[in-house]
């Protein structure tokens, strides 16, 4: 022991020496920067080649080495292509990294693998992680709007913590559904997109054709959105990061403009005026105009109080003007007494790191967003814990947990209801008082000196008797509870080097509790002592998946094979119950009900068997080939029917990578061509007993009974996707610019469509597989860096999609029509098919729409006008709900630490019809409804060239759908816009902080469209539906690390 010590000790003591000996002589110390791109490089290497001698650049890209006169430095950085250079005696030597493409070559979670985006033959597209987060939504879905080619994301209401709803590459089926599949961490995700915290995702990448998303096989038909949460990294410390926000929403659209108090009366005047005097027998024009000064105000209010006082109980003259000094004692706007303060918070909290063998993520999560109307809001909490570990050297396992708690305050929003309390606040006119008053505009008092609501026990029918929602909704419950908890978790055998089995079992659990109270104290409800009902859904889903992959490279060949199997179960469970009566006040619960008005209960069990397989060739790293085969087994399906096969096939070439391409290497990175075709199957059928008889239950005279009420269908099979890609990647001057065009096909086949049957024969419709419609288009993707120097760099990305859609096969040549649709073969199934608006009659000012004029045959030879809207025919109006061209741009600008960024989305040429405006636009049938501005256009015996009809107190229907109400939907929003400073490193480093960044953002900031009051950003059904407005959110925050 001591001779092993002594030896050590005199060695290092030559060293020791040589080394002074040598440094005077040899040795100098070399100083310099590392930049990439115009940037100080922080982090990369500096090494003297053919040693271990070196060091790294400090944040600001400066190093600082003693090195031989005569070495030569080694400079790397991963995604850069290294240099070397001769020292030759220099004490000052900077380098300048300039990207490698090959390293830049941009790696995509895809169905069950990864890929490579230049090599991989099917299309697919990858959001950031920090692109989502960036934007203040509550769910992951309504961000995606404008950021993906091909993906149309449209929010059919603003309420904070609901759904976008999304279709990649058009509609897939016509009743079937056409959602795409969520995979979240690798494993299909059943719970809501809702509970994803975005601060925790890593990417999200979309999946749209065969050759991607087949290996999904029976439920990957409409596309794939696989999210992959950010996980610890390997060697690196514990870093805590906090973000904070915090900001307010207002409506990002100003609703429609209506009439006023005056203009209201004075237009009022002139539909009773108007009816009054067609009946010539009682009325001279004179009388009428007399008869309609004197009915104005009780037409109007009943017996409710005079806004103009009782010195103006006639406050219109016969000449239908206001009398001098008649001015309303109140206004109310019943807009802004159903909005309330919307603030909104978000909170978050990460830890991370990791060591050489186990890695770990955790993080919570808060958010507090208050909607703008009355009692609406959605609040939610996260965990999640994302932990791998590599157990031994041929072992890896891994566990991921989430848990997210949420509440959605709701009000109800049905238009069939007169608490949809958008559609409300917009149809109440200003004169009808919030609350009750005194003849002299003062208000009335109760015993404690209280302001008491007016409920409208006067109000006609178009303003709601007995009704007032400022009042009752603080009063009543509308709330959606939701807990999810999430299991992820893996073991993978690598049992040699290229052969790894992976085995996965993952779970989805969902509780979803609703609750709907109406109290007894105050409001329509006292008569019947109020009412509660409450609904309770579970949901639990298991996946377990076993994947072999075998990788290989034998000399120039590359092979990658993948096989699994797939089992999946769902369960889902469903209790509801109401009672009335209630009891006791301030208690929304079941048991203070003494009155059972209604109960049931049902459970749904469903399960799919699915064996996969996919080879990936590849020969020289320029050609490249995939192959995928999956077989389900669904229990929707009669056995004779329950499987299907599913498969691609698809092939890239790298044409960059050919000898005849070489003298274009100094400005094309990258360039890719590739097809894929394939099928992929749906069995969402929106039943889970597809194939089968069902019976309901009927009661008679005490007595229950089973009756058939749909027949069974033992030979209703999958809808099928047969999907067609051919594309092009490239990327331009070291990946500073890029992008792709994509042509697809997608033929859905064997689509589920119900049809009639005789009511004879005791059933209304069968279920069959016998539709067929085409979606036929392109997508360009470009995005690059147009300026990039050391302090200033501006990025920019656009993206576009056009595509058609055809019905090519369906049961009957004379569809029903549905709404404002019916489905013909050769059309669209977004055409339009109305009743066409003519005009109004310049002599009366009816309204007027066509009719077909037909022969004695039936034959249809010309059309004319009619003034009845039940005698005019349906048309296709050569419009449609889909956009010519669809899409989004983004753009960045950052100096020094600041960066401004902004995302848009936009959507031309699609079409909607406006169902939200025409109630606003009654000819005065409906007395007491809001007018919108639109009325002061109508006809009048001045004003014949109008298209607004003449006012009177019975329905002429111009207000029912027809073109009158289509509207070119184009327009363009303003979805994000951030501002942000990141301070200094040496700044930040003082206080012993990583990164400290602060920021202001707004969403839907802006936004241009030609239609006034309506938000463009609607449904994909092309129908407005009272919708709960898009909000404009204004924040302001910050991000910190340590």
């Amino acid at each position: 022991m001591n001779s092993k010590l002594r030896f050590f000790l005199t060695s290092l003591f030559i060293l020791f020496v040589v080394t002074l000996y040598a440094a005077p002589g040899g040795d100098i110390r070399v100083s310099g920067v590392v930049m990439s791109e115009g940037e100080p490089l922080p982090g990369a290497s500096v090494l003297v080649k053919g040693t271990h001698n070196g060091t790294v650049t400090d944040v600001d890209g400066k190093y600082i080495l003693t090195v031989p006169a005569d070495a030569t430095l080694v400079f790397s950085f991963i995604g850069l292509k290294t240099t070397e250079q001769k020292v030759n005696g220099r004490s000052v030597i900077n380098a300048e990294l300039i990207p490698d493409s090959e390293q830049l070559d941009e790696v995509m979670v895809v169905a069950y693998a990864t890929a490579k985006k230049y090599s991989f033959t099917g299309a697919a597209s990858t959001v950031k992680g920090s692109e989502i987060a960036k934007m203040q939504v509550s769910n992951v879905s309504r961000a995606l709007e404008g950021t993906v080619s091909g993906l149309q994301a449209s929010a059919p209401s603003g309420q904070p913590g609901t759904d976008a709803e999304i279709r990649i590459r058009g509609i897939g089926s016509i009743n079937a559904s056409s959602a795409p599949l969520y995979v979240v961490d690798g494993v299909p995700f059943d719970g809501s997109i809702n509970s994803i915290n975005p601060e925790d995702i890593a990417s999200l990448t979309v999946l749209k054709d065969a050759a991607s998303a087949a290996l999904y096989g029976s439920r990957g038909a409409n596309g794939v959105i696989i999210i992959t949460t950010k996980q610890g990294q390997t060697d690196s410390k514990t870093t805590v990061s906090v973000n904070a926000s915090f900001g307010g929403s207002s409506r990002a659209i100003r609703d429609y403009d209506r009439v006023g108090t005056d203009q209201y009366f004075e237009l009022y005047w002139e539909a009773l005026r108007n009816q009054y005097a067609l009946n010539t027998d009682k009325y001279t024009p004179q009388t009428a105009a007399a008869q309609a000064s004197k009915d104005l105000v009780g037409k109007l209010m009943g017996g409710g109080p005079n806004p103009y006082g009782p010195n103006y109980p006639q406050p219109v003259g016969t000449d239908g003007k206001l009398l001098a000094g008649a001015t309303p004692l109140w206004n109310v706007d019943w807009q802004k007494e159903m909005e309330q303060q919307a603030l909104r918070t978000e909170i978050g909290l990460n830890v991370s790191g990791g060591g050489k063998t186990n890695q770990y993520y955790f993080s919570a999560g808060y958010l507090n967003d208050k909607g703008i109307a009355l009692e609406s809001g959605y609040q939610r909490f996260n965990l999640r814990s994302n932990i791998s570990s590599e157990i031994t050297g041929w072992l890896r396992g891994g566990v991921n947990m989430s848990y997210a708690h949420s509440i959605q305050n709701y009000p109800v929003s049905s238009d069939t209801k007169t608490s949809n309390v958008i559609n409300a606040g917009r149809l109440m006119p200003d004169f009808y008082p919030v609350y009750e008053m005194n003849a002299d505009g003062t208000y009335k008092l109760d015993s404690e000196g209280k302001r008491i609501y007016d409920f409208g026990s006067y109000r006609p029918s178009g303003a709601t008797a007995n009704w007032n929602l400022p009042a009752t909704l603080p009063n009543d419950k509308s709330e959606r509870m939701r807990d999810e908890f999430s299991g992820r978790t893996f073991l993978e055998v690598t049992f040699l080097e290229g052969l790894n089995f992976k085995t996965s079992f993952n779970f989805d659990l969902i509780d979803y509790n609703t609750l709907d109270y109406t109290n007894p104290k105050i409001g329509p409800a006292v008569n019947t002592g109020g009412g509660v009902s409450r609904e309770y859904t579970r949901t639990f889903s298991w996946t377990w998946n076993n994947i072999v992959t075998y990788d290989k490279t034998v000399g120039e060949h590359h092979f990658n094979i993948l096989a699994g199997q797939e089992a999946y179960s769902y369960r889902y469970d469903v209790l509801q119950a109401a009672r009335s009566n209630m009891a006791v006040p301030d208690m929304p619960e079941l048991a203070v009900g003494s009155l059972v008005t209604a109960g049931t209960g049902y459970r749904i069990d469903y399960s799919l068997l699915g064996y996969l397989i996919n080879t990936r060739y590849d020969y020289r790293s320029k050609y490249f080939f995939s192959a995928s085969y999956r077989r389900d087994g669904s229990s929707r399906f009669a056995p004779g029917t329950r499987w299907g096969n599913f498969w691609s096939l698809g092939a890239s070439w790298r044409i960059d990578r050919e000898e005849f391409m070489q003298s274009a290497t100094d400005w094309l990175s990258a360039l890719t061509l590739k097809a894929s075709y394939g099928a992929q199957g749906n069995d969402n059928l929106g039943t889970y007993y597809a194939s089968s008889g069902l019976y309901s239950i009927v009661s008679q005279a005490g007595e229950n009974a089973l009756v058939s009420d749909r027949l069974a269908t033992p030979a209703l099979k999958w809808e099928t996707n047969l999907n067609l890609n051919v594309g092009i990647d490239f990327s331009l001057f070291d990946n500073r610019f890029s992008g792709s065009f994509d042509f697809f096909q997608r033929r859905s086949k064997d689509l589920l469509y119900s049809r009639p049957l005789a009511t004879s024969l005791g059933y209304t419709s069968m279920d069959e597989n016998i539709g067929a419609l085409k979606n036929t288009g392109f997508e360009i993707d470009l995005k690059g860096t147009l300026i990039h120097t050391r302090d200033f760099m501006w990025r920019m990305g656009v993206n576009l999609t056009h595509y058609k859609n055809v019905v090519t096969d369906l049961p009957l040549k004379d569809m029903p029509v549905t709404g404002v649709t019916r489905l013909k073969e050769g059309r669209s199934v977004y055409d339009f098919y109305l009743r066409e608006w003519a005009g109004v009659d310049p002599d009366n000012g009816d309204p007027l729409w066509y009719r077909n004029v037909k022969d004695a045959q039936g034959n249809v030879t010309g059309r004319t006008t009619t003034n009845d809207y039940a005698q005019a025919d349906y048309y296709y109006v050569d419009k449609s709900s889909l956009p010519k061209v669809y899409g989004g741009f983004n753009t960045a600008f950052s100096y020094k630490g600041f960066e401004l960024s902004a995302i848009f989305a936009y959507s031309i040429g699609g079409y909607i019809v406006d169902r939200d405006v025409t109630m606003l636009w009654s000819n005065g049938s409906n007395p007491g409804r809001a007018w919108s501005t639109e009325i002061l256009k109508r006809w009048t015996p001045e004003n014949r060239d109008t298209d607004v009809p003449a006012l009177k107190t019975v329905s002429n229907n111009w207000n029912s759908n027809s073109t009158r109400n289509l509207f070119n939907n184009s327009y363009l929003r303003m979805k994000n816009i951030t501002l942000s400073y990141n301070f200094p490193q040496p700044l930040i480093k003082k206080i012993s902080l990583s990164s400290l960044q602060l920021f202001v953002q707004a969403d839907n900031l802006l936004t241009f469209s030609k239609n006034q009051g309506m938000d463009p950003e609607q449904g994909i059904t092309g129908l407005t539906y009272y919708r709960y407005p898009a909000m404009r959110s204004i924040s302001g925050g910050l991000n910190v690390s340590f």
